[in-house]
């Protein structure tokens, strides 16, 4: 059997650009990238937590230290500047993959520098 995990997340980066005229897809800082595990043309998961938005496109590199997170192409109408958003990227895992298996977390604040990281979401209580 395969499973569909969470490999990683960026958890309530602030959008920095909506560029509708470019080319498709979400330009990230190369940092972010790198210390969530997200590739460039990874697929990813966009989660507005300003309006609701639930979208689908791929990870670009921005310039490493920019802090950017520019929403692209058709998407920019679904983030705009200001905006929070929690970008995420999932793994199809075997069986025998799920043994120690625990997700990239990256915690950012409104300038999209990284408060903490981690690799387990708190059970949440009632």
């Amino acid at each position: 059997m395969q499973l569909t995990l969470l490999k990683c997340k960026i958890h309530r980066a602030c959008v920095t650009h909506s560029e509708l005229e470019y080319e498709g897809s979400c330009a990230i800082d190369r940092d972010l990238l790198e210390m969530a595990g997200i590739l460039p043309y990874e697929q990813i998961q966009i989660y507005n937590v300003a309006n609701g938005e639930r979208f689908t496109t791929y990870a670009i590199e921005a310039e490493a230290g920019s802090r950017v997170i520019s929403v692209n192409g058709a998407a920019a109408h679904k983030a705009s500047p200001g905006d929070r958003v929690i970008i995420c990227a999932y793994a199809v895992l075997d069986e025998a993959e799920l043994a120690g298996f625990k997700p990239i977390l990256v915690y950012t604040n409104e300038r999209n520098q990284v408060i903490r990281t981690g690799d387990q979401i708190p059970v949440q209580a009632a």
